[in-house]
């Protein structure tokens, strides 16, 4: 009765070794943005979405206001597979490659139906960037038209000259060497102790990080520039993507195109809502001055001038695609 009863658990041993089990992968997905951001409650309803339709079989945690790493490691923490997906703002990374900074070229896409033609033209580009460092993008969002926080008055861009200026792309920094601001890079996690502290008295941004950061506590005035919409995009390491099973993988790609389509969306309906929010809490939104549009679209025409000498002529073809979709 021992060796049958020994021989019978030892089948029943096999067989559940042998027995396919539930697979369950866990992604981490770090954000540079608050939790009441609206990309980050995008990106929340994408990890729902995911962790629905897959069953359970693949979760996404999601890591916001840079809190597993700060907005500038993210990239680099998608690549190297340290987290296995990631939040971030292209045109941080123009200095790796110019197609990365298109769509902070100022003035050259000022509406979401502009916005998204400019998409529609360098998508290809940006992706093709993107595998050849081992990464695919999911989707991307933009944010509100952007605009300039300061307590100044600004009737031309000679008024912006000494502005202790917020830094948080190439194209920032190089709009404050053309304005004769003084530049300072500031994180968006650190945004609010530095208007605090003074280290910055001015930055350009939409209306929503001037809500959600606070702003109006220290700024009481935003200029309605709507200079250029830059896009966030979701991407993910090509390795723990294609590692997936195959309806996974298929899942992602579903819950990744109903959030494209959602924070567009969002982004859009949201522009009125911040605005009557920052109004809300004291702050003025002003339409800039004739002189100051003309400035700044001068410096717009300068910046895609240089963008266009640096990108080339894969540049000068997203360029005139672009254009042939107006």
């Amino acid at each position: 009765m021992k060796r049958l009863a020994h021989a019978l658990a030892a089948v029943a041993l096999a067989v559940a070794f042998n027995l396919p089990a539930a697979a369950q992968t866990r992604w981490d997905l770090p954000s540079a943005y608050p939790a009441s951001c609206f990309h980050t409650e995008n990106l929340q309803q994408f990890a729902n979405d995911v962790d629905r339709a897959t069953g359970g079989k693949l979760t996404i945690q999601l890591h916001p206001n840079a809190s597993l790493f700060k907005a500038p490691d993210i990239k680099r923490a998608v690549q190297d597979g340290q987290a296995q997906a990631g939040e971030i703002l292209l045109i941080n990374y123009e200095n790796e490659d110019p197609i990365y900074g298109l769509d902070g070229v100022p003035f050259l896409a000022t509406s979401y139906a502009e916005a998204y033609k400019l998409y529609k033209a360098s998508r290809r580009a940006i992706e093709d960037r993107l595998a050849k460092q081992g990464m695919m993008m999911l989707y991307t969002v933009p944010w509100p038209p952007q605009g300039i926080f300061t307590n100044r008055t600004l009737d031309s861009v000679a008024d912006m000259k000494g502005l202790k200026w917020r830094v948080y792309s190439p194209a920032t920094a190089k709009i404050a060497e053309l304005v004769g601001a003084q530049p300072v890079a500031v994180p968006v996690a650190e945004l609010s102790q530095a208007l605090e502290t003074g280290v910055i008295d001015s930055y350009m941004a939409p209306g929503a990080t001037g809500y959600d950061s606070k702003t109006y506590e220290v700024i009481k005035t935003y200029y309605d520039t709507q200079a250029w919409l830059p896009k966030n995009a979701v991407i993910v390491n090509r390795g723990a993507f294609d590692a997936l099973p195959r309806p996974e993988r298929a899942a992602v790609l579903r819950a990744a195109a109903e959030a494209e389509k959602r924070g567009w969306k969002m982004s859009e309906e949201n522009t009125s809502w911040y605005y009557d929010h920052l109004k809300q809490k004291g702050m003025a939104i002003i339409k800039p001055s004739a002189q100051l549009a003309a400035d700044l679209r001068r410096v717009g025409n300068v910046m895609l001038a240089e963008w266009l000498k640096k990108a080339g002529h894969q540049g000068r073809q997203i360029i005139a695609q672009y254009r042939s979709l107006q």
